[in-house]
């Protein structure tokens, strides 16, 4: 066709990009890979590959080795062998070799965009202009974060191995995420690419050897799920960080547990694209094409559900209709098209199946008009319309081209609707009133928030989410925490086992007057309640003297305690001035009784009365502490290389169990405790089975020191059972557990259920008097979770 009759039609004609170099880099191994271990590549130990087919074409692209057992084995000894000498290169030497993974990266950025463009097949557009150099962005920023560490982080130390799992929808991009953080503080990897789209990175692994990384620093094992999961299950390992599908993280959370390695997991995601009606209403709907229809709507943060105010709703869907109609299916190669393929059939058919139900539930179907190539895995951008909250396609993560809407009347509503998902990774948030835009923000339970903008990601700004998105964060300074561990934690010793306590020793009776009996209540909502059950047990000092009886809290103690602790929401919007009062107020009023209490735990631990005096005054100046902590444990503000700002501020967990350990008793519990409140949570603690009238006593010190009802809740009796009541209970946000290694693993194991965030010690004793070791960040970092909320400037 001639020049003059695209001008007269405004068509499209095609813009392919050349795949030469990268058809050529298949064609030099056969397009058949083995692992990447030791800085070369090896033969799979079973002699088993996988094929891999382009989504575009349906046809066959490579063959990938199947790792089993042995495979991961020498991927994680190379790794080992290579940790120490790559720590101790220092941070400096680190630096270099990732600012030559980034200009490598940038040198053969072309051939990166178009394999990954062939193998995941999405648009060029995307692998080109985003993906590759927000890749070659995380290294360089990460050389950054090795240049400072030994000033930054003096207090901290690499983790050791990190297992690294990503998913195919973003390759190479979250290659870089995981890989560069955890080399730049010093760990080394072993990273298992999603089947369907292992190819660049094993072209990664490949050019950064050339680049000159050491052998064992960076092994890639490819394979299926079960390759990931002798992956997780590896004792050589000491981290996993994964990135997929919430049921798998659930998976990978029951095998770890009690294994002792960390964890990060970035997980599933429903996100509102919330609309209010003083919206830019064009700007918005741009909004929504790079929402959900970016990358086929195969985004963990894809703006999958909008939320329209009911104003605007009718004007909002003709135009967004209109602009749907506008968008070229196609294929990847083709510069001009802007949505390319879904990357296998079985995500294809499961999209398709989807979007069948939504409709048998109710809702009203647009797809695009435009011809979408009848070869290859395709599918039309499609909206779901009058769909109800409760609808399966409102509820599951498509993860497709599929948005589904609804509409809202107030902001509240907005809140209410927005919140309305097991899920919690990131929301938008569209108004011209910045204030409303502001407030709304902070109300949304998800881990990024964006104003007036949708799918901003840079190294600089840490990426999350809250609930059963998972936890953790990838980027910023609180991504790189994920990869270090505290100095102070790494010496620790297994806790020694105390003697079990001796019978209640019996007194004679006579005819003198009997001392006045006292049993210690637990403490829900402010108030002392007796147990549900009515049964107590006795609080016996080291050689079998009757201190006191205590309630034998049960199940339902526990429900009513976490009721209590959730009706205290307003504890985490009052001010951090206000927290700092109450804190130094409960210091106060504790000095007050210092002889008192120094008494009681002279008697239940038999301790020295020096000693005793001393954890009182120890737990005197933690309480003061956090009543400083309280208002100066902030967040902070990136600056990430747009027009604009992230604001990641540190906001409270919520409802948080805590099951305390028996040394210390007033000052562990103390310990635990008070950086959860200073930070806005609530809490339901479990003290010392062995010693427990030290937290009983104190519920008397909050009943004086004008703290709300139902922020600390007290409920004792056999601290595990207790314990696992928390990890099962799904409106618990968090449990820290302190005890026994047994505990700790049915801790980690238990709480599966809506993925809480757990803080164990794996039997592990603390020194509680060490500052380095109990007291502040080390603490606060597990009392918060990081929102980033992006505020883009101009028009």
């Amino acid at each position: 066709m001639s020049i003059a009759h695209y001008f007269e039609t405004m068509e499209y004609g095609p813009a392919p990009e050349a795949d030469g170099e990268a058809r050529a880099w298949l064609k030099r191994h056969g397009a058949t890979f083995g692992h990447f271990i030791s800085g070369k590549f090896a033969e799979p130990a079973s002699g088993r590959h996988l094929a891999t087919i382009e989504p575009a074409t349906g046809k066959p692209l490579a063959k990938i080795a199947q790792g089993v057992a042995a495979d991961v084995e020498a991927a994680v000894g190379a790794a080992r062998s290579a940790q120490a000498p790559w720590a101790k290169l220092g941070g400096h030497g680190r630096a270099r070799h990732l600012y030559a993974l980034a200009r490598m990266l940038q040198r053969h950025a072309r051939l990166f965009a178009v394999l990954e463009a062939i193998d995941n097949g999405k648009p060029i557009r995307e692998t080109r202009d985003l993906d590759v150099p927000l890749a070659a962005r995380h290294f360089l920023y990460h050389a950054g974060w090795a240049q400072l560490q030994e000033r930054e982080f003096a207090d901290h130390v690499p983790v050791g191995v990190i297992g690294q799992i990503i998913p195919w929808n973003f390759p190479l991009l979250m290659l870089a995420w995981k890989i560069a953080p955890a080399l730049a503080a010093g760990n080394t990897v072993v990273l298992k690419p999603a089947e369907f789209t292992s190819l660049t990175a094993l072209l990664f692994a490949e050019l950064a050897a050339e680049a000159g990384l050491p052998p064992g620093v960076l092994n890639v094992v490819t394979g299926d799920g079960a390759t990931g999961a002798l992956l997780v299950e590896n004792p050589g390992v000491d981290k996993i960080a994964f990135t997929g599908s919430t049921e798998v993280g659930r998976l990978i959370r029951q095998s770890t547990a009690g294994s002792g390695k960390s964890l990060t997991l970035e997980l599933g995601g429903k996100s509102p694209f919330v609309v209010f009606d003083d919206a830019d209403i064009d700007g918005a709907v741009e909004g929504v094409v790079d929402a959900i229809w970016f990358n086929q709507g195969q985004v963990c943060c894809a703006g999958s559900r909008l939320l329209l105010q009911e104003g605007i709703a009718e004007t909002f869907r003709k135009r967004l209709i209109r602009r749907m109609e506008t968008l070229r299916v196609g294929s990847p190669l083709d510069k001009s098209i802007d949505m390319g393929a879904v990357v296998a059939p079985v995500q294809l058919e499961r999209i398709k199946a989807l979007v069948e139900t939504g409709v048998k539930e109710g809702a009203e179907k647009y797809q695009a008009s435009g011809a979408i190539p009848a070869e290859g895995c395709f599918y039309p951008p499609t909206l779901l319309w009058n769909v109800h909250p409760s609808s399966t396609v409102a509820i599951e993560e498509i993860f497709g081209p599929v948005l589904v809407a609804m509409t809202f009347r107030t902001p509240d509503e907005a809140v209410m609707l927005a919140n309305n998902t097991r899920y919690g990774l990131a929301a938008s948030v569209w108004s011209e009133t910045i204030g409303l835009a502001l407030d709304i923000a902070p109300k949304l339970q998800a881990g990024v928030i964006w104003v007036n903008a949708t799918n901003l990601f840079d190294a600089s700004v840490g990426f999350g989410g809250y609930r059963e998105s998972g936890f953790g964060r990838e980027g910023g300074r609180e991504g790189l925490y994920e990869y270090l561990k505290p100095k102070a934690w790494s010496g620790r010793k297994a806790r020694a086992k105390l003697p079990p306590l001796p019978e209640a020793a019996t007194e004679a009776a006579g005819f003198a007057t009997p001392s006045i009996d006292r049993t210690a209540k637990l403490f829900v909502g402010g108030k002392q309640a007796r147990p549900d059950g009515n049964y107590s047990r006795a609080a016996l000092s080291p050689k079998g003297k009757l201190l006191g009886e205590i309630g034998e809290g049960n199940r339902k103690d526990i429900r009513n305690a976490v009721a209590a602790a959730r009706s205290a929401e307003a504890w985490a919007r009052a001010t951090a001035h206000n927290r700092a009062q109450i804190l130094y107020y409960l210091a106060e009023n504790l000095s007050a009784r210092g002889d008192e209490f120094a008494r009681r735990i002279g008697d239940m631990t038999g301790v020295s009365p020096a000693k005793a005096r001393a954890e009182v005054e120890a737990s005197i100046e933690r309480l003061f502490s956090y009543g400083a902590w309280a208002d100066k444990y902030e967040g902070t503000i990136h600056a990430p290389p747009l027009r604009g700002v992230a604001l990641a501020m540190h906001e409270p967990i919520g409802v948080v169990g805590v099951a305390c350990p028996d040394e210390a008793p007033l000052l562990g519990f103390i310990s635990l405790v008070a950086p959860l409140i200073a930070m806005g949570n609530r809490v339901v603690a479990v003290p010392s089975e062995r010693h427990p009238l030290a937290a009983t006593d104190f519920y008397q010190v909050l009943e004086t020191s004008d703290v709300p009802a139902g922020v600390v809740n007290i409920v004792t009796g056999e601290r595990d059972a207790l314990a696992k009541v928390l990890a099962e209970h799904d409106d618990v946000d968090a449990l820290w557990m302190f005890g026994s290694q047994e505990a700790s693993t049915m801790a980690e194991r238990l709480s599966v259920g809506n993925l809480k965030r757990t803080l164990v010690d794996h039997g592990l004793a603390l020194d509680w008097y060490d500052r380095a070791a109990s007291e502040g960040p080390i603490l606060l970092r597990h009392a918060v979770q990081v929102k980033n909320i992006w505020i883009p400037y101009g028009d």
